[in-house]
């Protein structure tokens, strides 16, 4: 039996990760078995720079953190090899950015094992067809040139109307001769 100090660190682990699997927006755990220094490093910078946090995690550990929080469905994928990649504000990022790793370094043995995405638990699929989409900024431009393209359109055809109806003229004869 581990005495009362041990426990108690473990406890206090098993909470922090517990409360920070519940705030996070997404969370993907991998097998990493395979991965180079050198890879693992430029992975880990990459996840950085998208403030995605990433580490190796005790599976027995992250199985008590993810049973307090409802998570069940996790308990499966936590076995051999596990790390973690979570994003507190970005539910595509953590998805995006391993499914990157994967497709550009050709590992094999470096395998989504399942996660997580808005509190629900998700599959292998589920984290390979996220990790398709582009990022959240990216995502939003698009809506955003989506709803602008009629308005910019609308600004050109009466821009060639002004032109055709003589861009010299006067704003009143504009609205006289188009009154006609």
């Amino acid at each position: 039996m581990p005495n009362a100090k041990v426990l108690s660190e473990k406890q206090a682990a098993v909470a922090a990760l517990a409360e920070k699997m519940k705030n996070a927006s997404a969370g993907v755990f991998v097998d990493y078995k395979g991965i180079t220094v050198e890879a693992d490093t430029k992975f880990r910078a990459d996840l950085r720079k998208n403030n995605v946090e990433y580490a190796v995690v005790k599976n027995t550990l992250t199985r008590f953190a993810a049973n307090q929080i409802g998570f069940e469905e996790l308990d499966p994928i936590l076995n051999g090899t596990t790390a973690l990649a979570m994003s507190m504000e970005d539910p595509i990022a953590p998805a995006r950015l391993v499914g990157d790793f994967i497709k550009k370094s050709g590992k094999t043995n470096f395998a989504v094992k399942g996660g997580f995405v808005e509190g629900k638990v998700v599959d292998i699929a589920t984290i390979m067809s996220l990790s398709e989409l582009t990022n959240k900024n990216d995502l939003i431009a698009t809506v955003l040139g989506t709803l602008n393209a009629p308005i910019a359109a609308l600004a050109r055809v009466l821009n060639a109307i002004a032109e055709q109806q003589g861009a010299g003229a006067a704003p009143a004869e504009a609205a006289e001769a188009t009154a006609e």
